[in-house]
């Protein structure tokens, strides 16, 4: 084996989907990685992808994030991984770094959410949370609560769908997306505060590097400019794709992955 393939069999990748997907929309990646080599593990959330739980019976940021918390923790001592998070995955991405962060070799934020803390503060909010008021009302929420309780779930209407997430994308992608997303658990998201005194300090942590899109109408590059700003990872790479390169840039993507792995090695 030559060296390509043994730097290969060394890098573990664990891919984390952000609200209202699963472990699905990684399949283009995953394909380019274990063909190449690599190890890729694809995470479905709870109440997410093939995980059969109501999304509305979901009310913390805890119970959301526990499956890869659970793989995380079931993980031996001496073995790395590296955290990919897409959109509200890298909410997950920055719980797992300070809960197990011996464990990560580095987390990468694709368009995701990367905020120190969680959602602590108004600034967090308007930075970390989409707005997609121009569009009009996209959203079909549910309230497992009751009517008179905070929405539990929200999903971007089918008709909304193509013009937000996937503008830049293949069609039988939309289409397959359009097929399998479900509703996110909102309330719990709500809910992702991470406390300084975790495991890791907030100063510390792994590695952490940001990949940008330059035509996301989800999070905005305003938005994702102002996380990084905010929390500056060590590398910012660009790709010039819509909220979903899995789909629309998947080999650009692969690339910038390659990169930022060999650089942590």
């Amino acid at each position: 084996m030559g060296d390509e393939g043994k730097a290969a069999e060394e890098v573990e990748f664990v891919l984390v989907h952000g609200i209202s997907g699963g472990g699905w929309c990684w399949y283009k990646l995953r394909c380019l990685m274990e063909n190449s080599g690599y190890k890729v593990t694809c995470i479905d959330l709870k109440g997410a992808g093939t995980d059969p739980t109501d999304p509305n019976s979901i009310l913390s940021f805890d119970d959301y994030n526990k499956p890869l918390l659970d793989f995380m923790y079931s993980l031996p001592d001496n073995r790395k991984v590296i955290l990919v998070g897409h959109s509200a995955g890298g909410l997950s991405v920055t719980q797992a770094s300070y809960k197990f962060g011996k464990k990560i070799k580095l987390a990468i934020y694709v368009a995701a959410t990367m905020l120190k803390l969680g959602f602590r503060t108004d600034e967090d909010i308007k930075h970390g949370v989409p707005n997609l008021t121009s569009f009009g009302e996209v959203y079909e929420l549910g309230f497992g609560m009751g009517c008179d309780g905070p929405p539990t779930s929200a999903i971007v209407k089918k008709q909304f769908q193509r013009q937000i997430i996937y503008q830049l994308s293949p069609p039988e992608d939309w289409t397959l997306a359009s097929m399998l997303l479900r509703p996110g658990p909102v309330l719990a998201l709500q809910s992702a505060k991470f406390d300084q005194n975790e495991e890791l300090s907030s100063q510390s942590g792994p590695e952490r590097v940001y990949i940008k899109t330059k035509h996301d109408n989800v999070i905005t590059e305003e938005q994702q400019e102002a996380m990084i700003k905010k929390w500056p990872p060590s590398q910012v790479y660009v790709l010039d794709s819509d909220h979903s390169p899995f789909f629309s840039s998947p080999f650009l993507l692969f690339g910038l992955l390659l990169k930022a792995a060999a650089a942590s090695l």
